[in-house]
């Protein structure tokens, strides 16, 4: 791979050595000067370092600037206002830095691996067995998709897991309602499956619960069927079974529509540690990390009490011997830990879980199974809001079915393409309106902070105005028709031309690529990547109104914007794949 150095980096560089001349005699410039290699080009390192040593920060800045070496990188360097440094590089080395990106051979524009890549696994995607998806299965999905694309793009071993929910009492309750009304499915045909079938028994759940909580004797007969399920009765499991696979069927066909890939091999849901409940139980209490409290099992912690001031404890093993989540999470990170050799776990879950983690985590680490060298991490998302700024639901108040809500934003997306098409055939608007109204839900989710609310709004999201997935579609697929268009011309970078503002700017921002990739997978920051792509697509649309292109005044001169044209739609290309989304190239 090429391995390019951002201009940014090349700027520090020059400004680290130009301070360690002016004072020898400070080892701590160098450092002050590198904090990020996102920091801007006026280098308030300075300020830092000058307040540090007691010196005048105006004057130490002059001293530095004295010492900076101009002509290859940096064109000019001036000091300004109280002692920041405002620096100029030259147009030749923001072309040069662009064409070394478009030449790297394994296309990856010059985005260099991690320098130590670990093992991350990724829990993420967690749909219920038996249960429809609703929106709030919608941002663990989107969210954990994309981080994991940003971590394995750097180079990190990543281990997909879909923690679905498919044991417990549940189980047992529909189980058992199934054999004593074997009717209520009757009717149904082999041949219906995916979201017939997931509908069919989402009422048989109704139903079920609502025996389970009024009959007694039915819910005895429940927890009973649920003993039968641990212990791995025939009949039992082979209905637990048939329920577990008509349900992976529906969560593809959903995955599928959300474009995203779940593999079979990366779903482990709870049954999958259900073998492991009762060691973890016993190497916590024989260690001391949980005791025994009115029959259960439990982990105690000085900082998590309840309403009276009474401590409320992490519940691994229930008095009456069953097992509830935090056993099964905890078997989890064993298994993580010691069969899977990883050094990262990151939960992609709702934040409102965010104090069970907390626990479960601090049991882990008591345990000596999480430390210095092996963490884990919650990435918390909040609630994703209707118009009225309240959790999403129907207007009959019931929570919205996550299919339901795809189908209508490719419903929505489909009437903007075939607005705005002039030479698509209606296969192709179907087509173009899937890849934009899914686009435009995944951007909504992924250009929000993770840990923040937001709106679900659908007309602002298939905007071609605003900060929308559609708007950078659109200016990707703007390019491909001005490269079309082009003829004999191609793009070719020319250092030697003299740029624009215009030019200079969007150059500079593609340039900043790598930087943004590397800080969104080192701080499973999703919305930090959108917001660097709806940026170059500002500013592509800035430069488009700015600088003809086919029309340029010379042969050099529109190779050079070409090639700037081409970068800019590699670069949103790529960003966008990590994000998820598609970049049709005609709409």
């Amino acid at each position: 791979m090429t391995s390019v150095t951002s201009l940014t980096s090349a700027v520090h560089q020059r400004l680290a050595s130009a301070l360690s001349a002016a004072l020898p005699e400070n080892a701590d410039a160098d450092p002050l000067l590198r904090r990020s290699d996102r920091a801007d080009f006026q280098a308030n390192g300075i300020l830092a370092l000058a307040k540090k040593a007691k010196a005048n920060p105006r004057e130490l800045a002059t001293q530095v600037v004295e010492h900076v070496v101009t002509g290859d990188v940096i064109r000019s360097v001036e000091v300004s206002g109280p002692g920041f440094l405002n620096i100029m590089v030259t147009d030749r080395a923001i072309m040069e830095n662009l064409a070394a990106r478009a030449a790297d051979p394994e296309g990856r524009l010059g985005v260099p691996y991690a320098e130590r890549p670990g093992t991350t696994v990724v829990d993420y995607a967690q749909p219920n067995v038996a249960k429809e998806m609703h929106v709030g299965h919608l941002r663990s999905a989107v969210i954990g998709d994309s981080v994991v694309k940003l971590l394995e793009f750097t180079g990190e071993n990543v281990i997909r897991r879909h923690h679905i929910g498919d044991w417990g009492t549940q189980f047992g309750m529909l189980i058992q309602y199934l054999d004593e009304h074997p009717h209520e499915l009757d009717h149904q045909s082999a041949e219906v499956t995916g979201e017939e079938a997931m509908s069919n028994l989402g009422r048989l759940y109704k139903a079920a619960r609502k025996l389970f909580d009024s009959d007694e004797e039915f819910k005895t007969r429940a927890r009973r069927r649920v003993v039968d399920l641990q212990a791995g009765d025939p009949h039992t499991m082979a209905l637990w079974q048939k329920f577990v696979d008509e349900s992976k069927i529906y969560f593809y066909s959903v995955f599928d529509k959300l474009d995203m890939e779940i593999r079979d091999e990366d779903i482990v849901g709870e049954s999958g540690y259900n073998d492991m409940l009762a060691e973890t139980c016993r190497l916590l209490e024989e260690s001391g990390v949980a005791v025994r409290s009115e029959g259960a099992l439990c982990v105690f912690f000085d900082d998590v009490k309840g309403p009276d001031g009474k401590p409320v404890p992490l519940i691994v093993q229930k008095s009456d011997g069953g097992y509830g989540y935090a056993a099964t999470d905890l078997s989890a990170i064993r298994d993580r830990v010691f069969n899977l050799k990883a050094d990262t776990l990151l939960y992609v879950v709702d934040a409102r879980q965010s104090l069970h983690f907390k626990m479960v985590f601090e049991t882990a680490r008591r345990a000596g199974w999480l430390n210095d060298d092996v963490t884990a991490y919650q990435l918390a998302f909040g609630t994703v809001l209707g118009e009225d700024g309240k959790p999403f639901k129907t207007r009959e108040g019931e929570t919205v079915r996550l299919v339901d809500l795809l189908d209508e934003a490719i419903e929505r997306a489909s009437a903007v393409v075939r607005e705005k098409a002039q030479d698509l055939s209606e296969e192709e608007i179907a087509e173009r309106g899937a890849q934009v109204g899914i686009g435009a839900v995944k951007y909504a989710d992924l250009s929000t902070s993770a840990n923040r609310d937001y709106k679900f709004d659908l007309d602002q999201m298939v905007s071609l105005n605003g900060d929308t997935s559609v708007y950078l579609q659109y200016a990707y697929a703007r390019i491909q028709s001005i490269l079309r268009k082009a003829g004999e011309a191609r793009p070719a970078a020319r250092p030697d031309l003299d740029l624009t503002e215009a030019e200079r700017a969007l150059g500079l921002h593609v340039d900043a690529f790598a930087e943004t990739v590397r800080e969104a997978a080192a701080e499973y920051a999703p919305h930090k990547l959108a917001g660097y792509l709806y940026q170059l697509a500002t500013l592509y649309t800035s430069f488009y109104d700015k600088c003809p292109v086919l029309k340029a005044e010379t042969p050099e001169q529109v190779e050079n914007r070409l090639f700037l044209c081409d970068i800019t739609a590699r670069t949103l290309h790529q960003g966008m794949a990590l994000l998820g989304i598609r970049t049709p190239e005609r709409l």
